[in-house]
């Protein structure tokens, strides 16, 4: 189930690349940047500023007729079966139903288009999320696709999984990227619906197996950016072997939208990015552990 296959990608891992981002994820990040990727079942997203409001989706909804209002249909339609034919009407884009299914030869088509710009700059593609381990047999195919191409590959993971199918995938691929967002367990639970120590427990079991991984860190505004939990994600890090460096990423509002044009409430709305000393402050506290540190990536 993929719901976005972007190119020319500079953010998930060395080079150019391809991103190809699958549906559903074991976690509920209050600040997900991807909010459509938590479910795992097609959803509609509606973009009001680009509806003119010209009653096509209506016009084909089975279920529109229960509704009152002559206006645009919203995201979310009781009774809705996601058939689609909303957004096939729609002039302007602004319904969109994301997430389709689509084979391992289906997208290893749309990447090996792109090798050229692989080739030159040493990128290659990066399967993210949603949690890609969430469909373990389409992943291991499409890693195994892409070896057979010689296209290198890259796994953005949140390592919430069975630690053997982590490693299996770690065994398939050139890099993984990591995700760490908070080391207190309760906290974890709090703003992200999970326990953090399966997944504190996996990056131990991946640091034995896997030489190549990246460490990606969040950084949240009054979350996770306290000195605190960022000198015990640094120490903790510092612990491991395969690390290559680690990976600021500053949030932004981009997923707050979104949340919106899921029909849903954004958990974080009004939150600011934190500002350039902010990151450059969280940056230090890495640097002082020893670890090679960059934003972004």
């Amino acid at each position: 189930m993929v719901f976005n296959i972007q190119k020319y990608s500079i953010h998930d891992g060395p080079g150019i690349r391809t991103t190809v981002f699958l549906k559903g994820c074991p976690l509920c990040c209050q600040w997900c940047h991807n909010p459509e990727s938590q479910s795992a079942k097609p959803e509609v997203m509606f973009v009001q500023s680009r509806c003119v409001v010209c009653g096509e989706c209506r016009r084909v909804c089975a279920f529109a007729r229960a509704l009152p209002g002559e206006g645009p249909l919203p995201p979310r339609v009781e009774g809705c079966n996601l058939c689609g034919e909303c957004g096939e009407a729609c002039p302007t884009g602004a319904r969109q139903i994301l997430g389709q299914r689509m084979t391992v030869n289906e997208v290893l088509e749309q990447i090996a288009a792109d090798s050229l710009f692989y080739d030159e700059s040493a990128g290659g593609v990066t399967i993210s999320g949603g949690e890609p381990l969430s469909q373990l047999a389409f992943l291991r195919g499409l890693l195994q696709a892409c070896r057979s191409r010689g296209i290198r590959t890259a796994v953005d993971t949140c390592g919430f999984a069975c630690t053997d199918a982590l490693l299996d995938v770690a065994r398939r691929t050139d890099l993984i990227l990591f995700d760490l967002k908070l080391m207190d367990d309760a906290r974890h639970r709090a703003f992200t619906g999970v326990s953090n120590e399966p997944i504190l427990a996996n990056l131990k079991a991946l640091d034995l197996i896997h030489k190549n991984y990246w460490i990606r860190v969040p950084l949240i505004p009054g979350i996770n950016d306290d000195t605190a939990n960022l000198e015990a994600t640094a120490r903790f890090v510092a612990s491991l072997y395969g690390v290559v460096q680690v990976c600021v990423l500053p949030y932004h509002a981009i997923g707050a939208n979104k949340f919106r044009r899921l029909g849903l409430s954004a958990p974080l709305d009004g939150l600011k990015p934190p500002s350039a000393e902010q990151v450059r402050a969280a940056e230090e506290v890495f640097k002082s552990f020893g670890l090679r540190v960059g934003v972004g990536g």
